[in-house]
């Protein structure tokens, strides 16, 4: 039996004394994620020229700001150990050469924090969650069951643009995937108007491209919004439909794309996709509001997880292999 994991993202409906905490912990990881930085950019300044020296650096943990900053107290310190982590990531990935280096995080970056179960600190009770640091629990829009046999590993909350609170539940279970013998097999050539055109028969995804529609609409929300004067009641009120007009292609799109890499899982045995740089084609062709638009990263990691939990395999292969001329 291996293990897997699976998460469950719910809405979250806070009241206001807990909506108070959940802003303070996503501010203090905020804070603590720029200081650590800041020190790490520091040293990194200093000794970039003396790799091995930079190699031996010690750096400080999010314990070593409490101290001088109480109010870190008062939040979820595994939330801190957390952004730690992410940062060590982050800069993991720029010495790998996978990223530009870390930047700083302002108000207007993603609000979210990870928790981790410890010693049964986070609990589901009818219909609400126990988090760490908060007294009651939240009240949680639990559409689905979680299994008994799920062991809950980790928690991430985030707050939305629009002021919706979400919580992503990530758990651990045990199943025997056996691999599947391989029959039946596709393959997925991209398509940046359509998101994908199967290489046999030409089948095509038939993408509506959400984010085209709303084009028109978004424009005038921004031309509405920008002769608003800034941090105003009504220029707020405008922010609100702006950012709801980009969540509501959000959500179409990624319902789309369950539903298409759902299909595409429970028919095939085995897809096979182009490998591509995406973020490379949409600033070296400008083709930014397509790429965006159909969401084909997205897609991928949902076939991934799809066809691995069935024992299926999702194979990549270089752009320029001629898939469509089998000798």
């Amino acid at each position: 039996m291996a293990k897997q994991n699976k998460a469950f993202k719910f809405r979250l409906l806070p009241n206001k004394e807990q909506s108070a905490l959940l802003a303070k912990t996503f501010g203090c990881v905020r804070f603590v994620y720029n200081k650590m930085l800041a020190e790490r950019k520091e040293t990194y300044e200093k000794f970039k020229d003396d790799k091995e020296s930079l190699k031996k650096q010690k750096f400080p943990t999010p314990a070593k700001y409490k101290s001088e900053f109480p109010f870190l107290k008062e939040v979820d310190s595994l939330a801190l150990a957390n952004a730690q982590m992410n940062l060590q990531t982050a800069y993991k990935n720029f010495f790998e050469g996978n990223a530009d280096f870390p930047k700083f995080k302002n108000r207007k970056a993603k609000q979210s924090y990870t928790t981790n179960m410890v010693n049964g600190n986070i609990k589901l009770e009818n219909g609400h969650i126990k988090l760490p640091k908060i007294k009651k629990p939240i009240k949680m829009k639990q559409h689905r069951e979680i299994p008994a046999d799920y062991k809950i590993k980790s928690c991430t909350i985030s707050k939305t643009k629009t002021g919706k609170y979400y919580i992503s539940i990530l758990t651990e279970y045990e199943k025997d995937i056996r691999p599947v013998k391989i029959q039946k097999v596709v393959g997925l050539d991209f398509a940046m108007d359509g998101l994908y055109v199967e290489s046999e028969q030409g089948k095509k995804a038939n993408y509506p491209r959400y984010y085209r529609q709303a084009l028109d609409k978004l424009a005038k929300a921004q031309r509405i919004l920008s002769r608003r004067k800034k941090g105003s009641a009504r220029w707020n009120k405008q922010r609100l439909v702006v950012a709801k007009l980009h969540e509501k292609v959000a959500n179409q799109r990624m319902n789309f794309l369950h539903h298409k890499s759902k299909e595409l899982a429970s028919n095939f045995d085995a897809v096979v996709i182009e490998d591509l740089n995406m973020k490379g084609m949409s600033q070296a062709l400008h083709f930014g509001k397509s790429v965006h638009d159909n969401g084909w990263g997205m897609f991928t990691t949902f076939l991934a997880y799809k066809l691995k939990e069935q024992g299926k395999q999702l194979v990549k292969i270089d752009k320029w292999f001629p898939s469509t001329k089998k000798c």
